[in-house]
């Protein structure tokens, strides 16, 4: 008996630990709207967020796993401070923001998320927000959720304030799902 007891602790063991690594594999989640904002349309205007996710609840990053761009979205969505990929840029984002916008998209079962583009400290004005509309693509796309740290990264800034140069080259909406999860 003390044999079986031990081959049935070793079963509820290895079913425990296949049931815990299924849960942390990456999840995709198709039909996510995206859009983007920064400095000047921020609300208020400026680099605040509304959660301190390690940069003292200031908007940034550079899209890698370790320093991932601010993303805003509904409350409930993604959990404060996850980590998402996003494949169309190549760029890792961190949920640290709220949107309005997002929220009532949400309410509505719509996917939405705001990536942050530029500086925390300068502002593009009326032309980083021509810059945020050209970075919008025209249909909704998928994202990652509980991504693999390793994804490609492309770490072009998506808006420099002081050169005024808007990256829309380096997004790609044709990309392979499956190539990141």
């Amino acid at each position: 008996m003390p044999a079986m007891h031990h081959t049935i602790s070793l079963l509820c063991s290895l079913l425990a630990a296949s049931v815990h690594a299924q849960g942390s594999s990456c999840t995709i989640v198709d039909s996510v709207q995206h859009t983007f904002y920064g400095f000047p349309d921020n609300d208020p205007p400026g680099p605040a967020t509304a959660y301190d996710c390690g940069r003292n609840f200031t908007a940034g990053g550079t899209g890698t796993f370790s320093d991932p761009l601010t993303m805003a979205s509904a409350e409930g969505q993604f959990e404060q401070c996850e980590v998402v990929y996003v494949p169309h840029l190549r760029k890792y984002v961190v949920y640290e923001d709220f949107c309005q916008q997002c929220t009532d998209d949400w309410e509505l079962g719509i996917h939405h998320i705001d990536i942050w583009t530029g500086s925390p400290d300068l502002s593009g004005g009326d032309s980083q927000i021509n810059c945020e509309n050209n970075l919008t693509p025209d249909d909704s796309l998928s994202i990652v959720r509980n991504p693999a740290a390793d994804l490609e990264v492309d770490a072009t800034v998506l808006y420099d304030p002081v050169t005024d140069v808007c990256e829309t080259s380096h997004i790609d909406p044709t990309f392979n799902i499956g190539d990141f999860c």
